[in-house]
């Protein structure tokens, strides 16, 4: 009988866990730096991916760059969320920041073309704050998640500089077919696009253009212009009650 190696999943979400810690802690770097590459070299040794110690020497020369672009992060949401504090307050207590974070280190190593593990790392966090961003998803700077959710974002998507997405929403395909694997089947989200809760974005060859809002519960599989406006409209009828009914 063939072994999955299964019990990769625990060492993939305790190295996840360190290596979030280590890339705003310069102590705890130092500390947990020999276990992370030794840990990277054993997943990807159980996975039978060559020159893993190469992929290890890339990834970590890129982590400034994944820490300066997290750091813009952690400022649009200080600036968009009127119930935050202060950026500390960002890092250690937004789940929102906290599935940004994982999924910017989980791209970079998919963009490594290290296979599987980016997935267990995006699961992880999944599990977590209930935000699903494919690693293979590609998200500018300065991105902003507000309670998040149920967030749902494929991996042929594509999101600008400063947008806002609220819990709920979902980035998908318009179909599912394994023959469209190799094809964009996920929307593109341009500059400054604000889309608000439950909101579906479906297609590969759909575009949100710049300066738009997106409001609650609309679903969407066309394109739309920059500086659009799309609302869903229901009609709510408030009445006083009859006697008896409650």
């Amino acid at each position: 009988m063939k072994s999955y190696n299964v019990c990769l999943k625990d060492t993939a979400k305790t190295f996840t866990k360190r290596l979030f810690y280590a890339l705003f802690d310069e102590q705890q770097m130092i500390e947990h730096e020999a276990y992370l590459e030794k840990t990277f070299l054993k997943v990807l040794d159980k996975l039978s991916v060559d020159n893993a110690e190469q992929i290890w020497s890339q990834f970590k020369d890129g982590l400034p760059e994944i820490r300066r672009v997290l750091d813009l992060d952690a400022v649009a949401f200080e600036n968009n969320d009127p119930a935050s504090y202060n950026l500390q307050e960002i890092y250690l207590a937004y789940p929102g920041f906290h599935a940004i974070s994982v999924y910017r280190l989980s791209h970079a190593l998919y963009k490594l073309k290290v296979p599987i593990l980016p997935r267990m790392m995006s699961e992880y966090i999944h599990g977590i704050t209930g935000i699903d961003i494919h690693p293979g998803a590609t998200i500018d700077e300065s991105f902003y998640i507000d309670h998040g959710t149920g967030i749902v974002i494929g991996e042929t998507s594509i999101i600008g500089k400063h947008v806002k997405i609220y819990q709920g929403v979902t980035l998908g395909g318009i179909s599912v077919a394994k023959s469209l694997a190799s094809t964009k089947r996920h929307p593109t989200i341009e500059d400054n696009v604000c889309i608000y809760a439950n909101a579906t974005i479906l297609g590969g060859d759909i575009t949100i253009g710049a300066n738009s809002i997106i409001g609650a519960n609309v679903w969407i599989t066309q394109s739309v212009p920059e500086n659009s406006l799309v609302t869903y409209q229901t009609e709510i009828k408030i009445r006083p009650k009859k006697n008896g009914i409650r």
